[in-house]
């Protein structure tokens, strides 16, 4: 937590996801006012990039199928911090880090809110059922559970049939 006159930090986990963009679009509408700049918060978008070494690959050929899955990652990193940087910026955010780690998404996260003394954590929700959450693992369960912070899951609003 913060004293004094430093700001509390909020983490905001973000992939590619319509859904993380939506939390993180969220989160700034709610907590970060374009009128003043003074805000509570100091903005941390934290992106887990996976390893490439994960991909579980064998053969003669797994040294180049790597190199090119990493150079993927590499790029949907890049791209995923520009978008951050291009949605802070157009909400009028220019303090705010975006940082790529690579790792699970659920303990790159909970390690970030450690490393960051963060007072809370937004992560956008795929809105999965139980059974595929069981199968896959839901990164919002498993924060809401593990991070040492507030844990806020955004999601996105369902949409009205006529």
């Amino acid at each position: 937590m913060a004293t004094g006159a430093e700001k509390q930090v909020m983490v905001v986990g973000i992939d590619e996801s319509d859904h993380s963009l939506h939390a993180l679009g969220w989160t700034i509408d709610r907590f970060f006012s374009p009128f003043s700049p003074n805000h509570p918060f100091k903005l941390v978008a934290v992106h887990a990039k996976p390893s490439p070494a994960r991909v579980g690959l064998s053969g003669p050929a797994t040294a180049e199928v790597i190199t090119y899955i990493d150079s993927d990652l590499k790029a949907i990193a890049a791209r995923v911090s520009q978008k951050v940087k291009e949605i802070c910026s157009r909400k009028s955010i220019q303090d705010v880090a975006v940082e790529v780690v690579e790792g699970d998404a659920r303990n790159v996260l909970c390690e970030a809110v450690e490393r960051h003394h963060a007072s809370i954590l937004a992560v956008g929700s795929h809105g999965y059922g139980s059974i595929r959450r069981a199968v896959l693992g839901s990164v919002s369960d498993y924060c809401a559970h593990h991070a040492l912070c507030t844990v806020m899951i955004v999601k996105r609003p369902k949409k009205i049939q006529h």
